[in-house]
């Protein structure tokens, strides 16, 4: 499953234990989906996306086995749903597979620190 990352499994280490491989970070690769922008969830302190059609996030793209879909989706639990959405990367667009919130705020998401 080919997924676009922008916030938590962003890290190595949370991806390689919430989906059960070995290292798939090694195959993550810069994307950017256009006419998103990265925002705070409601009442939350994790980001997810809202449409913004002069926004554009660039994150990363990875894939990843099926088998691996149901453990990182318990680990975004039930407030994010899987979207289908098209990403540009250095060798052109394609389809992925992201989690969104519908609890999106206007407010762009930072990071703790940043």
């Amino acid at each position: 499953m080919r997924l676009f990352l922008y916030g938590t499994l962003l890290d190595a280490g949370t991806l390689a234990m919430r989906c059960g491989q070995p290292d798939p970070a090694s195959r993550m690769v810069q994307a950017t989906l256009p006419g998103w922008q990265r925002v705070a969830v409601r009442g939350g302190r994790y980001p997810t996306l809202r449409r913004d059609r002069t926004g554009q996030v660039t994150r990363v793209l990875v894939d990843v086995p099926a088998r691996a879909l149901g453990r990182l989706a318990a680990y975004e639990g039930p407030t994010y749903r899987l979207t289908r959405v098209v990403v540009a990367t250095p060798n052109g667009k394609t389809s992925a597979l992201t989690w969104i919130a519908s609890a999106g705020t206007r407010r762009p998401w930072k990071a703790k620190g940043s």
